[in-house]
């Protein structure tokens, strides 16, 4: 559990139209109650007593119950058909994420008086929300007997965190992009209309704190830990020292300019002159602040912190950045993947960065090195810092949350996995396969203007990524994903 995610709290409120049994949305209401609590955590949710029936000072009651129970988020529970005016209202006026359910029919010898008909009244509801221009968590099938919906409010929680998340969030940035690497300079303009809060300051600011930071009585502490989680992969002490005092910077920087908002994520400058005046690279420190769930983007690159900071609300993990980055070469598809996987050559390729996955994300083996492609025009004694291994094996979700150069809010998601394949290389890296990634590249990587950096969180998380990406206001048709050949993309030539 990370201190920077919120910890989703929704209230369950039932609903009931007057001309049905209220007994009916209350009685559900407490059987979806006792199917949650034993299958999850009871902490998840709160059961709001006011049944909302007709009336929209019920309405009133109802929001000010779950928000002085101290609900984040809501669902409202479709016992029966519902009063679509007072359960839409009830969303309108709740500020957190709320989510639409309604109950099925329970037995074929009980539908006289104990018919419930919101499987209807989910649809007048919906209508509602377009209504009033209200956004709501539809599942993809909403409606379900008490356990099918306990299964659903929990699929929500991490949704949950997200919006949450993102409501309570202040982007801190350093510097501007680098020179001649347009690539991850995007619009802000959606930041703020995702109700981000942006910081930006300059590279300057950022050094005068640093040098501020000189002798810090916590800097011992801070090496100690690093020894720590470094081990064996402790190559380079000499710096240590350095990279505890820009640590220190950047948390105290957090706590003092969060203002009033809640969580914190950062998009640093790490090049070109970082290095020649920091006099080491700040990857390593990126790497374990992003582990403990404060994400620290490379290069500036404000909406890949901002993608980390949502997978890290879903998956409740730590996550990486990196670039979709080289091609698998054939002798390495040959030796190690064909005929051992199920991927063809063109699902495959290299995701990489110098230094900034932590460690808890690495193979055993990865060490504390100079970074290599600075390296090849610095003095190495500059470039110290950066955290290289191989990246661990298994499911992975890549995706992106992007302002393309036209303004508009895009998204992808796709699902894979990191190879059991040394990459044989430097950095930060892993083999990575996701189904049809070649047409995946071009068709929607390509066509639709993205940068070379891919967030990455360590789990199949595509499902609630793509709920979140659209309860966020991401056009359904601007959401990319890895589809299968048999779903040609938009731009994909078919004579090809």
């Amino acid at each position: 559990m990370f201190t920077n995610v919120p910890q989703a709290k929704v209230g369950i409120v039932a609903v009931s139209r007057d001309c049905f049994p209220a007994s009916l949305a209350v009685n559900r209401r407490k059987a979806l109650i006792e199917a949650y609590t034993k299958k999850y955590d009871a902490n998840d949710i709160y059961e709001c007593p006011v049944c909302i029936i007709e009336s929209e000072t019920q309405m009133v009651e109802a929001c000010e119950d779950v928000k002085k129970a101290g609900c984040n988020a809501i669902v409202v529970y479709l016992g029966n058909f519902g009063p679509e005016i007072s359960e839409t209202l009830l969303a309108k006026h709740f500020e957190g994420p709320k989510m639409f359910l309604a109950a099925a029919e329970e037995s074929q010898n009980d539908l006289s008086d104990g018919r419930g008909d919101a499987y209807c009244g989910m649809l007048n509801a919906s209508y509602n929300l377009k209504l009033r221009n209200v956004m709501a968590y539809i599942p993809e099938y909403p409606i379900g007997t008490a356990d099918e919906c306990a299964d659903m409010i929990h699929e929500f929680l991490p949704i949950a965190r997200a919006i949450v998340g993102l409501s309570e969030l202040k982007l801190i940035t350093f510097g501007p992009r680098p020179n001649n690497f347009l690539a991850c300079n995007a619009p802000i303009k959606q930041l703020y209309n995702l109700g981000v809060e942006v910081e930006e300051n300059s590279e300057l600011d950022l050094f005068e704190s640093f040098n501020n930071h000189a002798g810090d009585k916590r800097i011992a502490e801070v090496i100690a830990d690093m020894q720590k989680d470094l081990g064996q992969g402790n190559k380079k002490p000499e710096i240590l020292e350095k990279l505890a005092q820009y640590e220190l910077t950047l948390t105290d920087w957090a706590e003092e300019h969060k203002g009033y908002r809640k969580r914190i994520c950062f998009a640093g400058k790490c090049w070109p002159a970082f290095q020649t005046q920091f006099r080491f690279v700040p990857c390593y420190v990126n790497s374990r602040l992003t582990g403990r769930g404060i994400p620290v983007s490379c290069e500036v690159d404000i909406y890949g912190a901002l993608s980390e900071y949502i997978g890290t609300c879903i998956s409740n993990d730590a996550v990486t950045l990196l670039d979709i980055n080289n091609s698998v070469p054939d002798d390495m598809y040959e030796a190690s993947i064909k005929g051992k996987f199920d991927y063809r050559h063109t699902d495959t390729f290299m995701g990489f960065h110098c230094g900034n996955t932590c460690s808890g994300k690495l193979c055993g083996g990865f060490e504390m090195r100079y970074q290599k492609i600075m390296a090849r025009s610095l003095p190495i004694e500059v470039t110290n810092g950066t955290l290289e291994g191989a990246i661990v094996p298994g499911d992975i979700t890549f995706y992106r949350l992007q302002s393309t150069a036209d303004n508009i809010l895009r998204a992808y998601v796709a699902e894979g996995e990191v190879l059991p394949v040394d990459p044989m290389s430097f950095g930060g890296i892993g083999v990575f396969a996701i189904k049809e990634m070649g047409r995946f590249y071009r068709h929607v990587l390509i066509e639709k203007g993205y940068p070379h950096h891919g967030a990455v969180a360590f789990g199949h998380y595509g499902k609630s990524l793509y709920e979140v990406f659209k309860y966020i206001g991401v056009a359904q048709d601007e959401i990319g994903w890895n589809q299968p050949k048999s779903l040609p993309y938009k731009s994909e030539n078919p004579f090809a």
